[in-house]
């Protein structure tokens, strides 16, 4: 079931991602209009839309876990009351009434009330870095290379060949820095400085602002997509909440109605008490008088009924029990049939 869970979200996943990512401009209109954003602060945005919705999602369904736990307690209680307080009494006075209910307490005994889904594992939300780490290491590395080719170039001009284990002097540095003015049509010491300088920063600069573009769409792609599986995770969550919201409402349900039935059996139980002994204890519960008979059959199909309902575990699938939920309603149109008779 988990399986099944996670390759329904990857394909709901897949065809949003696509949707998303043909579409990406509808997620940057959100941004102001007379400042342009860059795309790594859009993709923060993103990133932490995602993990509002996500945790939100989350928060909900634990709620609803604790919920629904704390309705099992209070169903487990009023089962165990049901029985105590009436049920088990009327069952053993029907058999010495000379009949006996079809369906025996044992067999419901250690019945599965509710199993839910299998988990969905939960999502990590990753964040994006901006990349200027990187983006300062490779145009260092850039600007090193360009240092290094511009002497060369330079050194090749001039016919000289540098040794790397000897540190040159001043003239030819002097002589090395001044072929660089003539790249720009001069013959000047300063300004081949100014020239190397300027080629190198130039260089440097561009690969830093190239390396941090580049990672700043590649994190705005990601977060686009990060968000997509955000959506349907969270998706998927409210699902389970919308069910487990509908196992609630019946459980609350049935809780009401075994309470109701705990009442009624407490009469019933008198009733049989009275009939037993005014009548006393018969082979056949029909050698009765016609309105003991009466109540011995209402007692025995209300008992019968009630059971039929309580062995019925309420999900099926992870899902609320249809079979439930007809069994629930069978026991209170059984139910307000007595309190018809009654009043």
């Amino acid at each position: 079931m988990n399986e099944n869970n996670e390759t329904k979200i990857e394909n709901a996943t897949e065809e949003t991602k696509e949707e998303n990512i043909e579409n990406l401009d509808e997620y940057q209109d959100n941004f102001p209009k007379e400042k342009k954003v860059k795309k790594h602060i859009q993709a923060l945005e993103l990133v932490d839309k995602a993990k509002n919705i996500v945790q939100s999602a989350e928060a909900q369904t634990q709620e609803c876990k604790l919920l629904l736990i704390s309705d099992l307690k209070e169903y487990d209680n009023a089962k165990r009351s049901l029985k105590k307080g009436g049920l088990e009494g009327c069952s053993e006075l029907l058999e010495k009434a000379g009949t006996q209910t079809s369906v025996r307490l044992e067999e419901e005994a250690g019945g599965i009330v509710f199993e839910t889904n299998e988990e969905i594992p939960p999502m990590p939300i990753k964040s994006v870095s901006s990349g200027r780490f990187t983006g300062v290491v490779y145009a260092l590395l850039a600007g090193l290379v360009t240092a290094i080719g511009l002497i060369y170039l330079a050194t090749e001009k001039l016919g000289i060949t540098l040794i790397v284990t000897k540190t040159p002097s001043a003239e030819r540095v002097q002589n090395i820095m001044t072929t660089f003015s003539t790249f720009v049509g001069l013959d000047n010491y300063y300004v081949g400085i100014g020239v190397f300088i300027a080629a190198v920063l130039f260089v440097t600069v561009l690969v830093y602002l190239i390396r941090t573009a580049l990672k700043g769409n590649a994190n705005l792609h990601f977060a686009v997509k990060q968000f997509a599986e955000a959506e349907v995770y969270t998706e998927t969550k409210e699902n389970c909440k919308i069910e487990m919201d509908k196992v609630d409402a019946h459980m609350k349900e049935s809780i009401e109605t075994l309470k109701m039935y705990e009442v009624i059996f407490n009469e019933q139980k008198g009733k049989l008490e009275r009939i037993l002994h005014i009548e006393g204890e018969k082979q056949k519960s029909t050698e009765y008088h016609e309105k003991s008979y009466t109540e011995i059959r209402e007692t025995k199909e209300l008992i019968e009924t009630i059971k039929h309902f309580m062995m019925m575990p309420m999900s099926e699938e992870g899902k609320l029990s249809e079979k439930s939920v007809l069994l629930l309603q069978r026991a209170k149109t059984k139910m307000d049939k007595i309190l018809e008779r009654l009043y």
